[in-house]
Order: structure tokens, then C-alpha cells, then sequence
């Protein structure tokens, strides 16, 4: 005759854990309470919307703004430049980060030091002040208004060539010296051992420019006088009339261009952890 095990009884939770429960709730709220609004707003009439004192919930539940963004506004073809363009930039930055960083952190040639000074003064400079000569230089070979004027300028990716450079550092040596002894050159020793290696550490720096690209929203106005090369950012920011701006149409909007994000973070959030811990962002 067999006893029954009593099922163990759950632990009671220590005053540390229901400390930081409530601390993580609350930063949660400051960070879901802006979302919250701008769901509400754009639920509200353009009357309703702008109606002092405001209020969260709608009197009258509308989809009104949502109908009006997608009826007038070109939608489709904002998500479809903003894809291009992130994607592309995404890309860009990916390939040379990776080859500098492996270059900086393997390869020894004259003026190495000098040369990664200068690649790391571009995290000491604000692209803001770098607009002006940006847009001449990119006036002057003729790239206004196209797609590459607004990719190229954005594939200077000096945060991202360090942050792959110091994970390269602590690949160890002897791989890819068992590679080089077995036959393989440089380059096979690069594809086929260092990048598998480095999916961790790629797959945040390739989340982190897509986000930082499908963001951007100063050189893409800057450099695109066409309403059809309009990314989803700049599209958003035409959402007025004579009256002025249409608020439940802009939170509309705003809620539809952060939807991919939101898409990005919940399908790669185990990427983005994992390469935030692999190359060392935690703790700098």
C-alpha cells in the first residue's frame, strides 16, 4: 500500500520579493501608461480628443481615427520605405561592423591604435551636428530624395563595430588556430567559426540598428523632399489639416508605427537578452 506524497506547500514570498514585485509594477505602469493613453486617445473623436480637462477613457468609443489614417494617409507605402530603409541599414551595419570589429580584434597593422581612436570618436559626436555636412555631402552626389541618401548616411556604426569588437576579444585564440593549422585562411576561419559563435552578439547589434533606423526621424526629413519616400516617422508627423493636428489620428498612427517594434521585441526578446549579456552592455 502506497502513501500519498502531500503536495508541498508554496513558499511564502520574502519582503525582498514583494519589494521588488511592487518596483517592477510600478516602472511597468510609467512605461505601459503612455502606450494606455495614446490606445484611448486615438479611440476618442478629434472633438473628444483635444476636450479640456482631459480624460483617459473615451465617452464615445470610435474607430474614427483609425478609418481617417487609413483612408487618407498613404499607410502602405510609409511601412514600405521604412521597411526598405531598416532593413538595408540593418544590413549594412551588420557586415561592416562585424568585419571591422574582427579586423580590430585579430589583425595587427600600422596605425591600429589611431585608427580605432578615430572609429571611437563617433560615439563622442551627436548625429545632429553632423546633419549639415551630411546632407551637402549627400546633396552633391545627387542621392536627395532616393533611398541611398537616406541608408548610406546611417551605416556609420561605431557603437556597434566596439560592442563586436571586445565580444571578438574573448573568442579564444585557440579555435581559430586549430582552424588555420587544419588549412582554413582568414576568411573561412571568419564565416565558418567567429560568426556562429557570434549570433548572440550580431543578432542584438542587428535588432538595436533596426529599431534605432525605423526610428529615426530627423535625416530622413531632412533629406527627402518626395511625400512617396516618406517613412513611417515622418508620415506620421503630416497628420493635420486646416484646423490643426488631429490628435486621435496622430496617436493612431504613432500606435501603428511602434506595432512592429513591439512585433521585434516579444519575437527576439531572448536574442536581445542573451546578446546584451554576451557582449558586456550590462555591465558598462
Amino acid at each position: 500500500m502506497t502513501t500519498a506524497v502531500p503536495a508541498q506547500s508554496r513558499r511564502a514570498w520574502t519582503p525582498g520579493q514583494i519589494v521588488l514585485t511592487l518596483l517592477a509594477t510600478a516602472v511597468s505602469a510609467v512605461f505601459l501608461a503612455p502606450l494606455a493613453w495614446g490606445l484611448f486617445t486615438s479611440l476618442k473623436s478629434e472633438t473628444e480628443a483635444v476636450a479640456v480637462p482631459a480624460h483617459w477613457l473615451p465617452k464615445r468609443w470610435t474607430g474614427q481615427a483609425w478609418k481617417a489614417l487609413l483612408d487618407t494617409g498613404n499607410i502602405t507605402d510609409w511601412f514600405i520605405n521604412s521597411l526598405v530603409v531598416s532593413v538595408c541599414v540593418t544590413s549594412v551595419v551588420l557586415l561592416v561592423s562585424a568585419l571591422a570589429g574582427y579586423g580590430f580584434a585579430r589583425t595587427e597593422f600600422r596605425g591600429k591604435g589611431v585608427l580605432m581612436g578615430l572609429v571611437m570618436s563617433g560615439l563622442m559626436v551627436s548625429p545632429a551636428v553632423l546633419g549639415v555636412p551630411l546632407f551637402t555631402t549627400v546633396q552633391q552626389l545627387g542621392m536627395v530624395d532616393t533611398y541611398w541618401g537616406m541608408i548610406l548616411p546611417q551605416c556609420a556604426p561605431a557603437a556597434m563595430v566596439y560592442i563586436l569588437y571586445k565580444f571578438f576579444q574573448g573568442i579564444p585564440r585557440e579555435l581559430e588556430e586549430a582552424a588555420f593549422i587544419d588549412g582554413a585562411g582568414r576568411w573561412r576561419v571568419f564565416f565558418t567559426i567567429v560568426v556562429p559563435l557570434s549570433r548572440p552578439s550580431l543578432a542584438a547589434v542587428g535588432i538595436f540598428t533596426f529599431i534605432a533606423s525605423w526610428n529615426n526621424f530627423l535625416w530622413p526629413y531632412m533629406v527627402t523632399n518626395n511625400p512617396d519616400l516618406m517613412t513611417m516617422p515622418n508620415g506620421i508627423a503630416t497628420v493635420m489639416n486646416s484646423y490643426g493636428i488631429q490628435w486621435a489620428q496622430l496617436m493612431a498612427g504613432g500606435l501603428m508605427a511602434g506595432l512592429p517594434l513591439i512585433v521585434v521585441f516579444v519575437f527576439f526578446q531572448r536574442q536581445i537578452v542573451a546578446g546584451v549579456a554576451h557582449t558586456g552592455l550590462a555591465g558598462q
